[in-house]
């Protein structure tokens, strides 16, 4: 039996809800301003100014929508996020998710899982990168030519796959401010995004993204992050409220953003306090939403998972063989699955995986378990596309993650991590506290998957036993 995406360490718990998430207390009060004149507005606070709209091809047609857009806001509990003015408003305009769920913590992992169906072992916010022969939802869509991007508040530039970036503090102009971080930013953290003239650039600024609504090009499957103030993670939830009536309210009105076959996701990444399993805020809004459940709120249970499944189906694409297959964690959105037939599982709370989790799950991103990457694990299934899972060439498939896979503590032995450091960032360019690739050098080793642990253990390096994690 292969070991799930979210295995679990029980012999480890001191590992479990180490440490919860916090706001920066110098940010907490500092009180909204808006970072342009609009959301269709460019702006000089945000960095590279537009030189051109997005050529997407026809639109696809889905079976409930021809366009999703997931917002993402940082470190809420649901209770408080719900309690936001501007959630309160926005609950009678759409749907409330009411059993929705991050997948981990922190926040880096609930991106990549966004994503790629799995966080890999990944258990902080470190700097990680992904081989082009592990699949994406990126190219579950190339399949169907269906247009995607990721916009990204304060990314300096298309494509720009740094750590972070720090500019002039807009609100009081008095000092600088990291507003744009990696770990945010899911489009950064694929090789098969970042290692592509064509895919990186559609990792974009907001910039872009104005310009984008005004020439009517958002793309059909469309992540937006908004920068680590107006996100809520180094502020408030007042905060944050106050940005999404900024940004969120007049996009709303605007036929270029929201079409009545545009589903919008309105989420967070994780809630703040560990201790207990990770609900989030949710609300589903846009055209697509159905005209007789604008107002209600929907108990099903949802991971971010969720939204990989529902994006399947709606599209009849192949899957990615990981957690958007699995049946407990991927339920499709209630509406969709209706107007589908598609049968969801019902979960109850005693049913639902421990999601709070940290640190305990073996993967090619653990620092303290690590293994090799695994092929998928679910390959054999058929996704609620009604399709295969998609398997890219390089892949070997018969590397698969076991209770028996040994697994190093990379931590213990001073070791790097093999995935750590930028393989396209020039020289001159600090990401990390890790050394950088030279100027224009790729890393091959580093962005192909399969690199076999004899070779860790052949270099002095600790190879454990990974009997520990129990199967799920």
């Amino acid at each position: 039996m292969q070991l799930s995406h979210l295995a679990l360490a029980a012999a480890v718990p001191a590992l479990v809800a180490a440490v919860p998430a916090k706001r920066d207390t110098i940010a907490s009060g500092l009180i909204f301003a808006p970072p342009s004149d609009g959301p269709t507005v460019q702006s000089v606070n945000g960095n590279g100014m537009n030189n051109g709209t997005l050529k997407n091809g026809p639109t696809v047609t889905g079976k409930a929508f021809d366009r999703i857009i997931q917002i993402w806001l940082e470190n809420t509990d649901a209770a408080t996020a719900f309690s936001t003015p501007a959630f309160m408003d926005l609950a009678k305009q759409g749907i409330s998710l009411t059993s929705s769920y991050g997948v981990t913590h922190p926040s880096e992992p609930n991106y990549l899982a966004a994503v790629t169906g799995d966080f890999f072992g990944l258990a902080d916010d470190s700097f990680n990168h992904v081989p082009t022969n592990i699949t994406s939802v990126f190219d579950l869509l190339d399949e169907k030519a269906i247009s995607w991007t990721c916009y990204q508040e304060n990314l300096p530039t298309d494509g720009y796959t740094g750590f972070n970036y720090t500019q002039k503090a807009y609100i009081n102009g008095s000092a600088t401010w990291t507003y744009y971080v990696r770990k945010h930013n899911p489009c950064a953290m694929l090789d098969g995004v970042s290692g592509n003239a064509t895919r990186r650039e559609r990792n974009r600024n907001f910039n872009d993204l104005a310009a984008d609504v005004n020439g009517n090009a958002v793309p059909q499957w469309t992540f937006i992050t908004p920068n680590m103030v107006n996100d809520g993670h180094d502020t408030s939830p007042a905060f944050l409220s106050n940005w999404t009536d900024f940004f969120l309210v007049p996009l709303l009105n605007n036929t270029n953003f929201n079409t009545n076959r545009t589903l919008i996701v309105l989420t967070f990444d994780e809630d703040e306090d560990y201790t207990v399993n990770n609900r989030i805020a949710t609300i589903l809004l846009g055209g697509a939403v159905p005209k007789e459940l604008v107002g209600t709120s929907d108990p099903t249970y949802y991971t971010h998972y969720s939204l990989l499944s529902t994006v399947e189906l709606n599209w009849g694409l192949k899957h990615l063989g990981r957690g958007d297959v699995n049946k407990t964690m991927a339920n499709v959105l209630s509406f969709v699955a209706e107007k589908t037939g598609y049968q969801n599982m019902n979960v109850s709370e005693a049913d639902r995986p421990q999601t709070n989790l940290t640190g305990v799950a073996p993967g090619p991103l653990s620092a303290t378990y690590y293994t090799n990457f695994y092929a998928p694990p679910n390959a054999n299934v058929t996704g609620p596309g009604g399709q295969g899972v998609l398997i890219l060439p390089g892949m070997n498939m018969s590397q698969i993650l076991t209770a028996n896979t040994p697994t190093v503590n990379l931590t213990a032995t001073g070791a790097k991590r093999p995935y750590g450091t930028d393989p396209y960032a020039p020289a001159s360019t600090s990401t990390t506290a890790a050394t950088s690739s030279p100027s224009g050098a790729a890393a091959p080793s580093l962005r192909v998957a399969g690199a076999g642990l004899g070779s860790l253990a052949a270099a002095g390096l600790a190879v454990v036993g990974a009997a520990m994690f129990t199967l799920l």
